[in-house]
């Protein structure tokens, strides 16, 4: 389990398929400042309620300069299934290998119903226009996450 970023940090560095199987690098968006946010699995309640409020705010969050990344372990081919179903707009990335989970501090310990098990640690950084680590969320409700960032953003 890596550790967990601190505003300040560098964020690390990406390069991941999208719902399309398409690359999509954090490079990509440089100059622009990006919401990545990590969760455990598509097409799940939780999941899916977070992934709608991030495609509901999404031209509230572009028109105030900021981009938006959801990252899961899940395969391409599942993340354009989730898309279809719920009409997202927002960019899925797939992490298969949990490399960026890991990077990001996303993917450790959990605890749920007193079992300790690995899993992804449902998250969310907000990386500045120059590649840092302005804001780092961890443990994130899915409900009522993204109206807390939109307030926290001042946007």
């Amino acid at each position: 389990m890596s550790e967990r970023l601190q505003p300040g940090d560098t964020a690390p560095a990406f390069t991941l398929p999208d719902a399309d199987g398409k690359e999509v690098s954090l490079a990509d968006h440089k100059g622009r400042k990006v919401i990545v946010y990590f969760y455990p699995a598509a097409l799940t309640p939780g999941c899916t309620k977070q992934a709608c409020d991030f495609t509901d705010n999404l031209e509230l969050l572009a028109g105030a300069g900021y981009d938006v990344i959801g990252i899961s372990p899940d395969q391409p081919e599942k993340l354009a299934k989730f898309r279809e179903k719920e009409n997202l707009k927002v960019t899925l990335l797939a992490d298969p290998d949990k490399k960026a989970l890991d990077a990001y501090g996303a993917f450790g310990e959990k605890k749920n119903y007193g079992k300790t098990y690995m899993g992804v640690i449902r998250s969310t950084i907000v990386v500045d226009e120059g590649g840092k680590v302005e804001r780092a969320l961890y443990n994130v409700r899915a409900t009522g996450h993204v109206a807390k960032i939109i307030k926290d953003l001042g946007v």
